[in-house]
């Protein structure tokens, strides 16, 4: 069974491990995500411009971190978890990202991509459970038709 949920785009990572080897998964449960190209909100290169300052101030503790971010964000679930991504290397006695914000932000154009443009070609016949939000706009009821098409055998 392979479950993604948005967080870190996991849902179309397991969506396209089953599209591509679906001997791999028994079931398939995405969270808020679906199979279709989608441009990233806005605020996604505003935490990043917050992240990359964090790494250029070289914090050593997450309180300093969170300083800078509150620049960034107000809601402090949101900076909390923009901290998840922050890690001390062994050789380093700074904080730093899990992948370089330069990476990320070079990127970024194309995040919200789905590898997969065909439906009627590709297609996951295992058990599929879509698990969306009630205010998502990840998973809107237009794309339904295109989920159904990718994975037949989809509940929501």
């Amino acid at each position: 069974m392979a479950i993604g949920s948005t967080t870190r785009r996991g849902a179309k990572v397991a969506m396209t491990v089953a599209l591509r080897s679906p001997s791999l998964l028994g079931a398939l449960i995405p969270v808020d995500n679906a199979p279709v190209d989608a441009n990233l909100k806005g605020d996604f290169r505003k935490y990043l411009e917050g992240m990359r300052e964090i790494e250029e101030a070289g914090v050593r503790k997450q309180a300093e971190a969170d300083q800078i971010l509150k620049k960034y964000e107000d809601l402090v679930s949101v900076r909390q978890f923009l901290m998840t991504n922050l890690m001390k290397r062994p050789q380093s006695r700074s904080l730093t990202l899990r992948i370089p914000t330069k990476t990320l932000m070079l990127s970024l154009g194309n995040m919200g991509d789905f590898p997969f443009k065909n439906p009627d070609k590709t297609q996951y016949k295992g058990p599929t459970l879509f698990v969306r939000g009630t205010r998502s706009h990840y998973v809107a009821d237009d794309v339904l038709p295109v989920i159904g098409r990718f994975f037949p055998k989809f509940t929501l």
